[in-house]
């Protein structure tokens, strides 16, 4: 049997949810962690942690965790087929971690779960959130578990419940945006690569934008736009994609570890907050891959949200922190949500004089250091960094 009172009720094991619980644990603050799923997820989405986000991550002592067992990537490099456009290095970022992580969200969410653990926390699985209220000084969550269904009172329920969330439809929350034509391919392979392990490489293309991005123990995620994908990418499928559109050299995908397809969203919730519900994460923003700032963007919510939480549940801070939370993270997505769509359209230019004149601007632009310096501190999370900030009195 479920606690039936609880200050905060977090609805959703992913990886800003996981977050959240070690932070709020890490405090002293009475919290419950439910997920639908029996297990952990295997499956991949994400790949990429960056540099503010894991300065966030210390926090919760969770960063060195993710270094020890990711690869470190120093380089993002635009390309039309072979040709090198634009080389942004992330060596001379402002921060201790100058370098962004690539690492599978199934790892980066065992990483968390094992954190958790380690600090005494617990994931209730096979819990799903049925329905939520509004009520007096807080919300009811209806959740169904193994032995049968339960209310549970909380003072705060958050949804990090995904794309898809319960929480944020019960709640009222408008998600707005809309649902691309695009396919989205993603796959973990091995192949014969030209460009080593230590650059993520973006090929630009009028049939859509390629992502290849080395992961640790020898393999590379392949993230791709695309119409009418197949369900279950296989190996032909991501060889004729890299033969079209990557570095038009002999290469050869050898082996196909994990693949998928996804359908491209962007949406962003119009709040993060409506009286005891809160949003992280996929709950609160969805958008292109282009750039990998999803996950990492959410882990950030997922902090900044901890912090807020304690002040208020543990130090009796006024509730109005979690109107400032919703004001400062809000605008980070956005800001995320306008750098993938550039990156999208910058990728899928048709025209050929327009595909020429873009490559020329590129190579001019990666001879000017302020702009490269600008488009990095974006990248890595750093740009954003004052949307992470609670006001403090």
């Amino acid at each position: 049997m479920l606690p039936v009172d609880i200050q905060v009720l977090i609805v959703g094991a992913g990886p800003t949810g996981l977050a959240l619980a070690a932070r709020l644990q890490a405090a002293g603050v009475d919290h419950l962690l439910i997920d639908a799923l029996e297990g952990p997820r295997n499956t991949s989405r994400a790949a990429v942690v960056h540099a503010h986000t894991l300065e966030m991550l210390e926090t919760i002592d969770a960063a060195s965790m993710m270094e020890a067992q990711a690869l470190p990537v120093s380089h993002f490099t635009v390309r039309d087929r072979g040709q090198a456009l634009l080389d942004l290095t992330f060596d001379s970022l402002p921060s201790h971690f100058r370098h962004l992580l690539m690492i599978p969200q199934s790892a980066t969410e065992g990483l968390l779960a094992i954190r958790l653990k380690d600090l005494g926390g617990v994931v209730h699985r096979g819990t799903a959130a049925l329905a939520a209220t509004a009520t007096a000084g807080g919300a009811t969550v209806r959740v169904k578990t193994k032995t049968g269904e339960q209310s549970i009172h909380a003072r705060f329920v958050v949804a990090a419940d995904g794309m898809r969330s319960v929480i944020r439809e019960a709640a009222g929350i408008g998600f707005e945006g809309s649902t691309s034509g695009e396919s989205l391919i993603l796959a973990d392979v091995r192949m014969d690569w030209p460009f080593g392990t230590r650059e993520v490489s973006m090929f630009l293309s009028p049939a859509g934008l390629v992502v290849v991005a080395p992961l640790p123990g020898g393999s590379f995620r392949v993230v791709a736009t695309l119409d009418d994908a197949p369900e279950k990418p296989s190996i032909d499928d991501i060889q004729k994609l890299l033969d079209a559109r990557g570095p038009a050299k002999n290469l050869r995908v050898t082996d196909i570890g994990w693949s998928s397809r996804f359908r491209v969203q962007h949406r962003l919730a119009e709040t993060y907050r409506k009286g005891p519900f809160l949003l992280i994460g996929d709950a609160a923003h969805v958008h292109s891959p282009a750039g990998g700032q999803g996950m990492t963007t959410g882990l950030v919510d997922a902090i900044v949200l901890g912090e807020a939480l304690t002040r208020v549940v543990r130090d009796h801070e006024p509730e109005t922190l979690l109107d400032d939370y919703a004001r400062i993270r809000r605008p980070a997505a956005a800001d995320v949500l306008a750098l993938a769509g550039r990156l999208t359209r910058i990728a899928t230019v048709h025209s050929v004089p327009l595909r020429r004149l873009r490559n020329l601007v590129l190579r001019v632009l990666d001879h000017v250091p302020p702009f490269k310096r600008g488009l990095a501190l974006s990248f890595s999370g750093l740009g954003r960094a004052r949307y992470s900030l609670l006001p403090r009195d």
